[in-house]
């Protein structure tokens, strides 16, 4: 062997080792909306649901739609970096093309998706056979489904692996879960008013508790040990229900119910890592951050606060991103992306605090303090 080639040898090890210590867990598996959806719902084909069409990935590192609702990257890239894993694989994605590798994780997550199936209703078509859960006939992937098909990503697992192997590959694996503003967004704007017979809007907050813990007891049934939790952001702020009031103020009967559900979360999480053993979790409070970052948005180096940068009429927020729409020319001076998202810049702030910030928002302890455990 050559000198050079020993050289390369040496560089490609070293090379090697640090990227083996920068990856603080096996694998990402993540739940949610479409603030985490990869492009799970580029494979749903009767779905309106869909960031597959510019200016959406404008400023993604190959400049074209991907199927997230995001300029770039969003919540589920800047956590996989973070851990030091590859950006999750929308998981129909891979079943689409036949491929079963799940070791490093990938994103359940879909576009529309709540808590509730009644959230995330179908939208079944007679050529589907009524009632048959055919993938291609769906609206959206549900909270309920997104754990089943969990499951099936375990059970590829245990075959790959061993069943031992797979139990500890999972136990030290994330599960993050970024879900419920849908529910509550939809109990409001709902055009099916049969939506709200689930009660008051106390009754569905108790509602979402209730279905959002079985569902964590599901995935720990699993196998998932370590949870990462970002609870209902100021959902009342986003420009779609400024744009709704005479002085572009935040919509606060949402942001009230956001905080509702998110102190209902804390209290489920304590009592989840009381009752089962190794439950361990991390909950960052996105809406206090959040609203600081609205409240003061020069200190994060963001000038406007309540316009999307991409959509149409007033704050651009009464019509979605599309390629006719208007688009700012400074992506990185806005917080939001189009009339529901916050930006990439936005996001990456959010990951940040989430992975290295103080308890005072991130707690019990943040998500670096949950992976080193």
């Amino acid at each position: 062997m050559t000198s050079r080639a020993i050289y390369l040898r040496f560089v490609f090890v070293i090379f090697s080792l640090k990227l083996a210590k920068a990856q603080l867990v096996p694998a990402l598996f993540v739940f949610g909306d479409s603030l985490v959806d990869v492009g799970n719902n580029n494979y749903l084909t009767f779905t309106i649901a869909k960031s597959n069409l510019p200016y959406h990935g404008v400023d993604f590192p190959t400049h074209k739609p991907t199927g997230r609702f995001s300029n770039g990257k969003n919540g589920a890239d800047f956590l996989a970096e973070k851990l030091g894993l590859p950006s999750p694989p929308p998981y129909l994605s891979l079943v689409h093309n036949n491929v079963d590798d799940f070791t490093k994780g990938v994103s359940f997550a879909s576009a529309a998706a709540g808590i509730l199936n009644t959230t995330s209703r179908y939208i079944y078509l007679p050529q589907f056979g009524g009632t048959d859960h055919n993938e291609l006939s769906r609206f959206t992937i549900s909270m309920d489904e997104q754990v089943e098909y969990c499951v099936k990503v375990r059970e590829v697992l245990v075959k790959k692996l061993g069943q031992r192997d797979a139990a500890k590959h999972i136990a030290e694996s994330v599960f993050a879960i970024v879900i419920g503003s849908v529910d509550i967004g939809e109990y409001y704007n709902a055009r099916d008013a049969s939506f709200k017979k689930q009660g008051s809007p106390q009754q569905l907050v108790d509602l979402l508790i209730l279905t959002i813990t079985s569902q964590l007891k599901e995935i720990y049934n699993i196998g998932g040990r370590k949870f990462v939790m970002i609870g209902i952001g100021t959902i009342g702020c986003i420009p779609s229900e400024r744009v709704k009031i005479k002085d572009e103020a935040c919509n606060e009967v949402f942001n009230y119910w956001a905080t509702k559900y998110n102190q209902g979360l804390q209290v489920v999480l304590q009592k989840l890592e009381s009752e089962l053993e190794n439950f361990q979790y991390s909950y960052f409070n996105v809406y206090d951050f959040f609203l600081n970052i609205i409240e003061q948005p020069h200190s994060c180096g963001f000038k406007e606060v309540k316009a999307a940068c991409c959509g149409l009429g007033h704050l651009n927020g009464e019509v979605a991103c599309f390629p006719f729409s208007n688009l700012c020319n400074y992506r990185t001076d806005h917080v939001f992306w189009d009339l529901y998202h916050p930006t990439e810049a936005a996001t990456r702030i959010i990951i940040d605090a989430a992975f290295d910030g103080a308890q005072h928002y991130s707690f019990p302890i943040n998500i670096r303090g949950l992976v080193s455990n």
